[in-house]
């Protein structure tokens, strides 16, 4: 099972850490969801689900300033007797004593960040829903060509790299070279992040590596894409038919979701970046509701059809 480090989410939450005595090295998130715990305040703990972030907003905190001290430390005890990854107080609100006495006894971290209540629980689910996704590594090149993700797959050393180089010339931007880690954020998504040792690099045969963001500038790459379609490079051959029209969409798969995926034979000559950027925008017509191939293939049956017509009133 996936998890997240607490560490990891104080840091991109930009969280205080209300309790720095608490080790959370070894804290982990398991759960993209987050709980308020309203109820378990009132002393109800019938399916709590303790495994979640606990967030506590204006609702929760008002009603703890209600309660005497015996009563805080009894509901508290109890609340922290489960196996809480941890608590967030949300729009700078401060916990009591009792609350941070009561933490630090059952070794739970208490955080705090000035994000309203709604607004930091959209924030990191969204972001635990990527961080904890299943997730594969897939051979390839991951490029961002006019909005579209476009994952350059193919056999080592049949130029995906420098197909990828060509078109961040052109101005694209790259997201992974060599390895993409693809993560199913839901079940018609799937997003692209490149391994952190090789982030922004290219590994160019008979030059080394390159280091992108560097070299290009920070416009030139990106940390993750969604991914919108699959270019499949190979060999020329010569028996072999390809597609000239397009009538037909044909689809990869990864991770159950399924990804158009075009075919694109190599042979000397042929510029992978234009075909690149032409596949790209041609993927996004189609989904905006305009393909060109259903479009010629109407034109020819109007023609056929007016030449009948014609014929008809010949005779």
């Amino acid at each position: 099972m996936a998890t997240v480090s607490l560490s990891s989410i104080i840091e991109k939450m930009q969280l205080e850490n209300l309790t720095p005595e608490i080790d959370i090295r070894k804290k982990k998130i398991s759960q993209s969801d987050v709980n308020r715990p309203a109820l378990q305040m009132t002393g109800f703990f019938s399916d709590f689900d303790s495994t979640r972030i606990q967030a506590i907003g204006n609702v929760e905190y008002s009603y703890m300033k209600t309660m005497s001290d015996d009563t805080k430390k009894k509901i508290y005890n109890e609340l922290m007797s489960y196996e809480v990854p941890g608590f967030v107080f949300c729009r700078d609100l401060k916990p009591d004593d009792i609350f941070i006495e009561c933490a630090k006894a059952h070794n739970i971290p208490v955080l705090s960040t000035k994000k309203a209540t709604s607004n930091f629980m959209a924030e990191i689910i969204r972001w635990l829903n990527v961080q904890l996704a299943p997730s594969i590594s897939v051979h390839g090149v991951l490029m961002d060509i006019y909005g579209e993700g476009v994952m350059i797959t193919g056999e080592s050393g049949i130029g995906k790299s420098e197909a990828a180089l060509e078109l961040i010339k052109r101005g694209h931007r790259l997201v992974s070279d060599d390895a993409v880690i693809l993560r199913k954020v839901s079940d018609d998504t799937l997003v692209g992040t490149a391994p952190e040792m090789i982030k922004h690099f290219i590994e160019l045969r008979g030059i080394g590596i390159v280091d992108v963001k560097a070299l290009f500038g920070a416009s030139s790459v990106k940390d993750s894409q969604t991914v919108d379609l699959v270019i499949n490079l190979e060999e020329w051959n010569k028996n072999k038919d390809y597609d000239r029209l397009g009538m037909e969409d044909s689809y990869t798969e990864y991770l159950g979701n399924k990804l158009v995926c075009h075919n694109i034979p190599i042979r000397p000559g042929r510029s992978l970046a234009i075909i690149c950027e032409s596949a790209a925008v041609n993927h996004r017509q189609k989904k905006m509701g305009y393909d060109a191939a259903k479009e010629l293939y109407s034109r020819v049956q109007n023609s056929i059809a007016k030449r009948r017509e014609e014929e008809e009133e010949e005779n």
